[in-house]
C-alpha cells in the first residue's frame, strides 16, 4: 500500500510539473495520450474563452492531471473593475425567517411602494436612488421586470458603507452592505475564479464516489468527508436541510442514492445527477418516485423516505401538502399525515413524536409496533412512521405481519432507473444546459416564488459561489466551483451559470448546491474560497474522486 502511494506520488508530482501552466487559453484540461509519442501527439484545440463579461476580458488558465483520468483546471478571467463600489440596499421586512445564511434579504418591490421608501429616505436626509431590476429570459420565465430595489449611497469600502447602514439603522431603516458587482451586470469586467474537474472514464484509474459521511442525520464539511475517504477530489453535492426546522440537518433535500441505495426520495421531478463508479454514463436525469408499502392486499403510497414525517424540504411531494405539490426552493412544506419509510443511514435514532411506527426485519416481517414514534434500527433493519390518518391505517398491523416496501426511481421516459451497487444520484436543480444549449427551467424546478420577487432576485439574480456538475460530449463527467461573495472573486448568476457551462462544453448540466456551501477539495484540503465567515460549511453530502487502488 505504501509503495502504492509512492508511486501515485511520484506520479502527481511528474505531473504536475509537465503539465501546469499559466498563460492565456493554454490547453484545456485533458490528459495527452497514453499511445503516442509525445511529438507525435495531435495538437490540443485551444479552448472557448468562458461566456462570461466582456469577450475580450484577459483569461488564464492553469491544468494539471491530479490522479490518471483526472484534471483540475483553474481559470482566471476578467480583472478588477472600477466601476464596482459599495452601496446601502435597503430592505423589506422579511415575511419569514430562517437561519439559513444563503436565504435572499426582501430587497424588491413594485415601483410605487420603492419610490415611497426612496421618498421616505430623502425627506431623512439620506441620498436614496430606485433602480428597475430586470428578469432575462429562461426557458419558463419570459423576460421583463421583477421589480425595483432602492439604494443609498456610494462608497469605497465595506467599513465605510457599514459605517453608514448603521446610521440608517438608528434613524429606523433597515438596508444591507452590497456590492455592485455582486449584480449580475453583463459588462461587468470581473474579476472571476473558476475551477474545474474533469473526469476522463476512458483513462480513470480509480473511482467516483457519493459521501453523506457517517449517516444523514449530520452534517461534515467537504473537506473531512473528502479525508475521510482519501479522496483525490472532493466537491460539495446537493441540496440539504439546514434548519431545524425544517426537517433533520443535513438530510438531503432532493434525490440521494448511494452505493446504488435510495436514501432520499425526489423533489416534483427536478433534475438530478446520475453517475456511477467508473464515471461511465454521467447524466443529468429527471426522476421521479414511485413507492408503496403493500400490507397483506392493502397497498399505502409512501410519502418519503429518511427524513422527519410532515416536513419537506423543497416541496414537490404529494397533493396533500401545503402550500403547494409543486417543487418550491427553500420554503418547507407540511403534512400532518404522511407514511415514511427508515433505515439505519438515517441516524442513531428515527425521529421521535406521535404516530405509529412499525419495525421490519432484513425478510419484511415486521417485529414491532409502537404506538409513538422514535426508536434504534439494527443493521438490516427498516421502519415505517405514520402520522395523523395515516397512523390509524397502519396501526392495524401485528408483530409477524408480512409488510413489503416497494419503490424505485422513475426517468423522464417513464422507464425504472436501474441502480446497481456502486450508483450515485445527488439532488440539484435547476437545469442549466440540455442537449448542448442553455435550457434554464428556472419555474419549472421552483426558483420562483409567486408574489415574492426578492426570492430570485437575491437567489438568481445576483452573483453568488455556485457548484454545477454534468457531462460533456466526450462522456466526461464536470464539476465546477466558483468562488464569490467578495470584491475578488464575484460569483455567478444562474443565468452566468449555464453559459460559463455550455462555453466549457458541457452538454447537460444542473446547478447543485452553491453560496456557503460551495467548496472544492484537493487531497483533502481546502482549493476553494468557501464563503461563509465561520469558515468552510458542513454540508449534506459531497462528490468524490477516489484514486485507483
Amino acid at each position: 500500500m505504501t509503495t502504492t502511494r509512492n508511486r501515485r506520488g511520484a506520479a502527481l508530482l511528474l505531473a504536475a510539473c509537465t503539465l501546469a501552466t499559466q498563460a492565456p487559453f493554454t490547453a484545456s484540461a485533458e490528459e495527452p495520450s497514453r499511445t503516442a509519442p509525445a511529438a507525435l501527439a495531435s495538437p490540443r484545440p485551444t479552448p472557448t474563452p468562458l461566456d462570461l463579461g466582456p469577450a475580450d476580458l484577459p483569461e488564464t488558465r492553469s491544468t494539471r492531471v491530479l490522479q490518471p483520468g483526472v484534471s483540475l483546471t483553474q481559470i482566471t478571467r476578467g480583472r478588477t473593475d472600477p466601476s464596482h463600489v459599495w452601496t446601502l440596499e435597503a430592505l423589506i421586512p422579511a415575511t419569514s425567517t430562517s437561519p439559513d445564511p444563503d436565504a435572499p434579504p426582501q430587497s424588491l418591490s413594485d415601483a410605487d411602494s420603492a419610490q415611497a421608501l426612496a421618498d421616505r429616505l430623502r425627506a431623512d436626509g439620506y441620498p436614496a436612488r430606485v433602480e428597475e431590476v430586470t428578469h432575462p429570459r429562461t426557458a419558463d420565465v419570459p423576460a421583463g421586470t421583477l421589480g425595483y430595489r432602492v439604494r443609498v449611497g456610494s462608497y469605497p469600502s465595506k467599513a465605510e458603507a457599514d459605517a453608514a447602514r448603521a446610521e440608517l439603522a438608528a434613524a429606523g431603516h433597515a438596508a444591507s452592505s452590497v456590492f455592485t458587482g455582486w449584480d449580475g451586470e453583463a459588462d461587468d469586467l470581473g474579476p472571476w475564479h473558476v475551477n474545474v474537474v474533469r473526469v476522463d472514464p476512458r483513462r480513470l484509474q480509480g473511482s467516483l464516489e457519493a459521501s453523506y459521511g457517517p449517516d444523514l442525520y449530520g452534517r461534515e464539511t467537504t473537506s473531512a468527508l473528502a479525508r475521510a475517504a482519501g479522496a483525490t477530489v472532493g466537491v460539495n453535492g446537493g441540496f440539504f436541510v439546514l434548519d431545524p426546522n425544517a426537517g433533520a440537518p443535513g438530510d438531503p433535500a432532493g434525490t440521494g442514492v448511494y452505493d446504488g441505495q435510495l436514501l432520499s426520495e425526489p423533489v416534483g421531478d427536478r433534475p438530478a445527477l446520475v453517475l456511477r463508479p467508473d464515471g461511465r454514463g454521467t447524466a443529468v436525469e429527471r426522476l421521479t418516485w414511485a413507492s408503496r408499502a403493500e400490507i397483506d392486499d392493502r397497498r399505502l403510497p409512501l410519502d418519503g423516505v429518511n427524513r422527519v414525517p410532515g416536513l419537506v424540504r423543497n416541496c414537490g411531494g404529494e397533493p396533500s401538502d401545503a402550500p403547494t405539490a409543486l417543487p418550491l426552493h427553500d420554503v418547507t412544506c407540511t403534512d400532518a399525515s404522511e407514511l415514511v419509510a427508515f433505515t439505519p443511514a438515517y441516524g442513531p435514532t428515527t425521529p421521535a413524536g406521535p404516530g405509529v411506527e412499525v419495525v421490519l426485519g432484513p425478510d419484511r416481517v415486521v417485529r414491532a409496533v409502537a404506538q409513538s414514534r422514535g426508536t434504534t434500527l439494527a443493521a438490516g433493519q427498516t421502519s415505517l412512521q405514520a402520522t395523523g390518518e395515516t397512523a390509524e391505517r397502519l396501526g392495524t398491523v401485528e408483530v409477524g405481519d408480512h409488510l413489503d416496501v416497494r419503490d424505485r426511481l422513475v426517468d423522464g421516459a417513464g422507464e425504472t432507473l436501474p441502480t446497481p451497487g456502486g450508483t450515485m444520484v445527488v439532488n440539484g436543480g435547476p437545469q442549466l444546459v440540455r442537449d448542448g444549449r442553455v435550457e434554464i427551467t428556472q419555474r419549472r424546478d421552483g426558483m420562483v416564488h409567486p408574489g415574492e420577487p426578492s426570492f430570485a432576485y437575491g437567489w438568481f439574480l445576483k452573483r453568488n459561489p455556485r457548484t454545477f456538475a454534468g457531462v460533456d460530449d466526450r462522456g466526461r463527467t464536470v464539476l465546477v466551483t466558483v468562488d464569490g461573495r467578495s470584491t475578488d472573486d464575484l460569483g455567478l448568476s444562474i443565468p452566468e451559470a449555464a453559459d460559463v457551462a455550455r462555453s466549457l462544453g458541457l452538454v447537460d448540466a444542473l446547478n447543485l448546491d452553491g453560496g456557503g456551501s460551495t467548496t472544492l477539495a484537493v487531497d483533502g484540503q481546502l482549493a476553494s474560497h468557501p464563503s461563509d465567515t465561520t469558515g468552510e460549511r458542513p454540508v449534506g453530502d459531497a462528490l468524490l474522486v477516489l484514486p485507483g487502488r
